[in-house]
């Protein structure tokens, strides 16, 4: 996989806690703040700290800390954890969180990145009902990328599929569909157990993803249709084939675990879910 991004050729970096970019060997394996929900986000920064992360995706949601770029970098500093990428509150329960308009909640993404050096914003497509956002939508990323030098990595969704029903309903929540190479964007976000609830192939959409591929979301499915989000090799994605793939390649984004450890009992045993997962990442991406 190959290509180039707005910030310049690509080659495989990871980012220091001062936010500058280096060479090295191996893809660094992130900790999503969502993975420790529901405790706030400095419970992720500790925990990516405490089990040895090259870092942490700052999912910005109801958590006021999240939304707080000063405290975000606070926290980066004390724990020594990078923010390797800031996933835009794109959420249905975040539809007001920074602004109601999502054309304005996509640029305050983009800015905090840049002000805590990192490299990546992940982005969802936009809902069918944002309709002038919609339209706008390939214009708006384009223009923040080459303004910014910042990736804004468009993210694969899926479409609603209730219970019970094998097939997805036949109108999709977002424009023009789950599926952003439907569009066709610089950089891509792959989110594996959203392929799972989708019923797609998550290699066959690396491969058409191609040298956009800049941003991975790790977690596995079973095909049910709902967002599963579970330990990598706990369900039935390829997490593994994939992983091994970008370590062959010349994949230069970061793997961020964005795993659900919501049903855990206690904080020893979202240790245990979050370490299990960063062990399964780290082995399959280690490159010869």
């Amino acid at each position: 996989m190959s290509g180039g991004g707005p910030g310049g050729p690509r080659g495989v970096f990871a980012v220091s806690t001062s936010g500058e970019v280096r060479r090295r060997d191996a893809v660094p394996v992130g900790l999503s703040s969502a993975s420790v929900w529901p405790q706030p986000v400095g419970a992720a920064f500790a925990m990516a700290a405490e089990l040895g992360y090259d870092g942490v995706e700052l999912m910005v949601w109801a958590d006021p800390v999240s939304q707080d770029v000063r405290a975000v970098a606070q926290l980066a500093e004390r724990y020594g954890m990078p923010v390797l990428s800031v996933h835009a509150p794109c959420l249905l329960i975040t539809q007001r969180v920074w602004s109601p308009d999502p054309e304005t909640r996509l640029r305050r993404a983009v800015s905090a990145a840049a002000d805590l050096g990192a490299p990546t914003v992940v982005v969802h497509p936009p809902f069918r009902w944002q309709r002038r956002y919609a339209e706008n939508f390939p214009r708006i990323v384009d223009q923040l990328e080459h303004s910014s030098g910042i990736r804004v990595a468009v993210e694969n969704m899926f479409p609603m599929r209730p219970l019970g029903r094998r097939r997805p309903l036949s109108v999709s929540g977002f424009r023009p569909s789950p599926d952003p190479t439907d569009v066709g964007y610089a950089n891509y976000t792959l989110d594996l157990s959203h392929c799972s609830a989708a019923h797609v192939d998550a290699l066959e959409m690396a491969k058409r993803m191609g040298g956009g591929l800049a941003h991975v979301h790790l977690a596995d499915g079973t095909g049910v249709p709902v967002d599963e989000h579970l330990v990598p090799g706990r369900g039935n994605q390829p997490c593994a084939e994939l992983c091994e793939e970008l370590a062959l390649g010349d994949f230069d984004g970061a793997v961020v675990l964005e795993v659900n450890t919501r049903k855990a009992r206690d904080r020893a045993e979202r240790s245990r879910m979050l370490a299990e997962s960063l062990a399964f990442a780290r082995r399959h991406l280690a490159r010869p």
